[in-house]
């Protein structure tokens, strides 16, 4: 059931714009947050345009819109969440260009999961105190708040800027989890598309999902806004043996959410907002990601290792075995292919979805240590973030051949939708 804020959360609007040039601000501290709008234009493909994943708008998939109203860019969001910071990181380059608080305690933050939505803008969740902040990816999106005509925001990794003073952090929500344990932990965005009747399309504000433990055991979950941070609706979620985990939503703005280990995967109905429980298929669960049908697929944490897929039409699991051990992050690119973070022995895995067999399933990463998050960036080469060695691997699907290596980051561990291209895959499906 959805309700009001004021009773369950603080938001405080950092930066916010809305409409023609028009900006409303927070004075920072309690505040009722301001109403804004987004409005998304359709876009080119990654070869001259948007470079976020998101394919032509002349192949928009069944029953859905090419959502895309971003510029020339695409960038992966990574959280070092032993330092309290995320890093934007240029895919095509390599070269970070900012570095940015994820919570007001700085570098006593505890940020994982990032979210980032069909804009490029992305959302940290922070665990330790809880709390989730978005920010901006493009100046254009900031917001000058002492108005001296320019925007001021961290122009690379050795720059970030104190709390409150960096003008492409926009908002932050604080979550009402008390310790690590209990904090945020699935996060993600929904495309808010609308298909009209006669074939059109019609975009909305887009909205975030994050959910954490309540101290009596129970899973909660909240939607809020995209532009503002304040909270639209509140699920409350079955009893956790540990806790909620991984999240991500699908064409039809459901929120799928996995527990870790042998908790049970749940759909929360993106109209209704209720919750149909899968179960687990007896697997340790861990990393997770949708296909571009909706179908749910999930890592296995135990040594034995293994990938599990569920399928949202018959409710029926599967489970491949011999991907070598130990899984953790997991993504599926527009080909089709589940690239799997490995560890014992550190190493990338490739399996094709279609067939569900593990094609590659020893895949080297020069330099590893333990390789925990995965995403695509818009050319489909695959991200690899590893919080052992701090180094995020950029790696060639066709060769396997690590063509960047991002070095500099502190305890990244994260592993939800980094670039976004696992929603621009369910909201925008391949076709042929």
């Amino acid at each position: 059931m959805g309700r009001g804020l004021a009773a369950l959360g603080v938001v405080v609007l950092l930066s916010t714009a809305c409409g023609d040039d028009e900006m409303n601000r927070a004075d920072g501290g309690d505040g009722a947050a301001t109403d804004g709008g987004i409005q998304l234009d359709g876009g080119e493909d990654g070869t001259d345009g948007p470079k976020l994943d998101v394919p032509d708008s002349t192949d928009p998939g069944p029953g859905s819109c090419n959502p895309s109203g971003q510029d020339d860019f695409s960038y992966i969001w990574v959280a070092n969440s032993d330092e309290g910071s995320v890093s934007k990181i240029d895919t095509v380059t390599g070269v970070e260009l900012g570095r940015y608080w994820a919570g007001p305690a700085e570098d006593s933050s505890d940020p994982s999961r990032t979210s980032v939505n069909l804009e490029g803008d992305v959302v940290v969740s922070v665990r330790d105190p809880g709390g989730i902040t978005k920010i901006s990816a493009l100046e254009s999106g900031c917001v000058d708040l002492d108005g001296d005509g320019a925007i001021r925001t961290s122009q690379g990794a050795d720059e970030i800027l104190p709390w409150g003073q960096d003008e492409c952090v926009l908002w932050h929500t604080v979550i009402p989890s008390a310790e690590q344990y209990n904090g945020p932990r699935p996060t993600a965005w929904d495309a808010r598309t609308v298909v009209d009747p006669d074939g059109g399309c019609s975009m909305g504000a887009a909205r975030v999902w994050v959910g954490y433990l309540h101290e009596n055991g129970h899973g909660v979950f909240w939607r809020l806004d995209g532009e503002t941070g304040e909270l639209l609706d509140e699920v409350d979620g079955p009893q956790y043996e540990n806790r909620p985990y991984g999240g991500a939503v699908d064409a039809h703005g459901n929120f799928w959410v996995t527990g870790w280990q042998h908790d049970h995967a749940l759909r929360i109905d993106g109209e209704t907002l209720e919750i149909t429980d899968f179960g687990n298929p007896g697997v340790e669960f861990y990393g997770m990601t949708l296909d571009a049908e909706g179908g749910l697929w999930v890592a296995d944490r135990s040594d034995s290792g293994a990938v599990a897929h569920l399928d949202p039409f018959s409710g029926e699991w599967s489970v491949i075995t011999e991907v070598g051990g130990k899984t953790r992050g997991i993504q599926i690119d527009r080909e089709g292919q589940a690239w799997v973070a490995g560890n014992n022995p550190c190493r990338l895995v490739q399996i094709d979805t279609a067939t569900q067999t593990v094609v590659n399933a020893e895949i080297p990463l020069p330099g590893c240590g333990q390789p925990v998050g995965i995403s695509i960036d818009a050319d489909g080469y695959v991200w690899v973030v590893d919080r052992e060695a701090n180094k995020a691997f950029k790696v060639d699907p066709r060769t396997y051949a690590v063509e960047e290596t991002v070095e500099g980051l502190v305890g990244p561990y994260t592993y939800s939708d980094m670039t976004g291209s696992g929603l621009a895959l369910v909201s925008n499906p391949p076709t042929g």
